[in-house]
């Protein structure tokens, strides 16, 4: 699936599906086709994105740690990471809500 998130504050945000998905769970939401995100709820989604990338990265950490413990290393990171795929989002809810706009998708 590929979302499209809009608000009247911002341009479309598009996403595609596994990365859409693991926003709307960092959000405590599961996936779905529509939703909004609504003004008075934009600071917590704000908070509960940047505690999702922060656990990621401490993930990554982690397994260096331990690869690092066992004598190896790690592969390098491959792509774009969770901080960067999800900064958009960041930015668009900031906007909306300094407008006071809320975020919808699939409407």
């Amino acid at each position: 699936m590929i979302y499209k998130f809009k608000s009247a504050a911002t341009g479309d945000l598009i996403m595609m599906g596994p990365t859409g998905d693991a926003l709307l769970r960092a959000l405590g939401r599961e996936p779905a086709s529509k939703g909004i995100i609504e003004p008075a709820a934009m600071a917590a989604a704000m908070a509960a994105i940047e505690q999702a990338v922060l656990a990621d990265e401490a993930a990554r950490a982690q397994a260096e740690q331990e690869a690092a413990a066992r004598g190896e290393r790690l592969k390098p990171a491959e792509g774009v990471g969770l901080r960067q795929r999800l900064w958009p989002m960041v930015e668009m809810l900031k906007r909306a809500a300094a407008a006071a706009e809320p975020v919808v998708w699939g409407v």
